[in-house]
């Protein structure tokens, strides 16, 4: 059983759509998208304990929280035990009941250290115990619709907990229930723009995307300098990457010149890959920005054991830039005229095909939790859940410690 249990992961954001938190779902490929049969409830629970010690510090640094779903049987399993409980936000679903027992174990569970989220809550005098334990309440936004959430929004917000809107998938859903008061929210709605027309792109992008160029074209590293030194932000940008403790180097890097040698073109162009998304006064929110990196990382430790060095620096700049649509806000076919990139990269961007489509497919079924998808690419692959998963982790961990 253990075998077929795949993580999602949806991130929640607070107003300033800075990720604070990651809900992790485990899902079995067989089984239907919400309904997990009680055995391959432990077998997903298995799976996390797994991943997660496997991963120890790495996926538990920064400020992240994981919201993990429970049943009223994983509640009274042993595997809560292992998770750490200053990082893990024990989310009660909507159909355990509020028993004597289910109450007494929430309070174990609390004096634990772990925080307590309500799924979709509703007030009952039975399901008023639960309101003494809770830190938040989750209110789905898809369900209720606006006018609904809102009403139930004016019973609970008096209450000593944080209120998150989920299942909010577009801009105008967002915006209402960040109004409303809601503090944090759950959903797509930051990467699907509402609009996507031609957009003029401000001088920052414009100096990454004429970088670019030149060194998809091989241009001389003395034009590359110029390009720099035209814009005194990526110039700092790039002298403290190359600085960074990431990087590893002995010495302390001072010239523009010396940095793009010691790059290299590949490196260059990937580092430059990751500026596209963090360029510019206008920048992608955070999330999108992190969710991009993410699946930038995600879809090339897919692509390991299938591709040289070079090819996977492909892959990066393929996941990176499947969301430049979103962050520039225009068609993927306009952002590609304005940027060289290699056949295959622009087949996976426009079509999800050739030699990378499938890996970025499957990384974009990794960030929905769409099991059976993922089950279907990573067999047409030949991976199984434990290394889509450890990629999964390791990915997200990646990115926390780049610190974007």
């Amino acid at each position: 059983m253990q075998d077929h249990a795949f993580i999602g992961r949806q991130p929640i954001l607070d107003s300033k759509q800075q990720i604070i938190a990651y809900e992790l779902l485990f899902r079995d490929s067989a089984t239907a998208q919400d309904a997990v049969i009680e055995d391959n409830l432990k077998s997903c629970a298995r799976v996390l304990v797994n991943t997660m010690s496997d991963m120890g510090a790495q996926w538990l640094l920064g400020d992240k929280l994981a919201f993990i779903n429970v049943s009223e049987e994983l509640l009274h399993s042993e595997f809560l035990e292992l998770l750490p409980p200053q990082r893990t936000v024990l989310e009660v679903l909507e159909n355990v009941p509020a028993t004597d027992a289910v109450i007494q174990r929430l309070k174990e569970l609390h004096d634990q250290g772990f925080q307590i989220a309500l799924d979709d809550y509703v007030y009952t005098p039975e399901t008023a115990p639960l309101l003494q334990l809770a830190q938040y309440i989750k209110l789905d936004v898809h369900e209720h619709g606006l006018e609904n959430t809102a009403k139930l929004f004016a019973q609970l917000k008096a209450l000593p907990v944080k209120l998150v809107a989920e299942k909010v998938e577009t801009y105008e859903e967002f915006d209402t229930c960040k109004k409303m008061g809601f503090h944090y929210f759950q959903g797509y709605y930051f990467a699907h723009p509402e609009t996507l027309t031609a957009k003029v792109i401000n001088p920052s992008y414009a100096s990454v995307l004429d970088l670019l160029n030149m060194v998809s074209k091989d241009t001389d590293v003395k034009d590359v300098e110029t390009g720099f030194k035209r814009d005194p932000a990526l110039s700092f940008k790039l002298l403290r990457y190359i600085n960074s403790v990431g990087f590893g180097l002995s010495c302390e890097i001072q010239s523009i010149r010396h940095a793009l040698t010691i790059l290299g073109t590949k490196q260059l162009y990937r580092w430059l890959t990751l500026l596209m998304v963090t360029a510019g006064e206008n920048a992608a929110s955070p999330a999108l920005m992190k969710t991009a990196i993410t699946r930038g990382r995600l879809t090339e430790l897919l692509g390991t054991d299938y591709f040289e060095k070079s090819d996977r620096d492909n892959l990066f700049i393929v996941g990176v830039f499947s969301l430049l649509d979103a962050m520039l806000e225009m068609p993927m076919e306009q952002v590609l005229e304005k940027v060289l990139l290699p056949e295959a990269v622009t087949d996976a961007l426009l079509n999800r095909e050739g030699i990378y489509g499938p890996f970025l497919q499957l990384t974009e079924a990794c960030e929905d939790a769409d099991s059976s998808r993922i089950a279907e690419l990573a067999a047409s692959l030949q991976y199984d859940p434990d290394k889509v998963n450890n990629c999964h982790i390791a990915a997200l961990a990646w990115v926390e410690n780049l610190g974007v």
